[in-house]
């Protein structure tokens, strides 16, 4: 139980609220398991409550007729997810399915709305965390349909290096899955990585991509420049 309460207490969602909250909220919290490909929710599935990713990591994605998967988010320890539950009370607009071994803190729907209608706090850490996706939303919807491939993928790795060594990027996801993310396929995406290669823009070894040429890569991602 402390463990939790101090997961609790670190999560965006709820950090400042008072300790007498962080202690309700530990009480109305519900841990569940899942393995690696194991579904959470599902896209029209009745949404009973939020969620909030304890270890592991989950993704969350949409599904076309064709069975063609978008991924939306990849969640991070600490990151809620399916709040759009707590202010509708409807569906889940999307599918979460577990990437690897991951567990999850689980708040029903019924008692955290009861929290929140107790502490206004809570309700401002709410709306900001739905206001950060909001602006996330509108920025992928923007890149799927104003960017080419090339450029959506430049902007991904330069947003995405190591913050001490900006020649470094790690790719914590696997290539299928991030031609997912960027709404294309796994072929094409390998088509821009030789490409970038062999421009000498990058070096790809396994899952450690090294920037050569960062100016470049600005160049593709603000489209003063093509990827031919």
């Amino acid at each position: 139980m402390a463990k939790l309460v101090d997961f609790i207490s670190n999560v965006s969602l709820f950090k400042g609220l008072p300790e007498e909250q962080i202690e309700k909220l530990s009480r109305i919290a519900v841990l569940h398991g899942y393995k690696r490909g194991e579904g959470i929710f599902s896209d029209g599935e009745n949404a009973d409550g939020l969620y909030v990713l304890f270890l592991g990591r989950v993704k969350v994605f949409k599904l076309s007729s064709e069975g063609k998967e978008q991924i939306l988010h990849i969640i991070e320890p600490g990151e809620p997810f399916g709040e759009v539950a707590v202010f509708s009370g409807n569906i889940f607009p999307a599918h979460a399915e577990a990437m690897e071994e991951s567990k999850t803190v689980f708040f029903p729907r019924g008692a955290f709305v009861g929290l929140i209608t107790q502490d206004p706090y809570l309700a401002m850490n709410m709306l900001a965390i739905l206001s950060r996706r909001l602006k996330y939303f509108t920025r992928l919807v923007e890149d799927l349909s104003l960017k080419e491939v090339p450029q959506r993928f430049a902007s991904y790795l330069l947003s995405g290096s190591d913050p001490r060594d900006k020649r470094q990027v790690h790719l914590n996801i696997a290539k299928g899955q991030l031609a997912s993310l960027l709404g294309t396929i796994p072929e094409t995406l390998s088509r821009i990585l030789g490409k970038m290669v062999s421009e000498d823009f990058i070096t790809v070894q396994g899952r450690k991509i090294t920037v050569l040429d960062r100016e470049a890569l600005e160049c593709i991602a603000s489209g003063r420049k093509t990827l031919l």
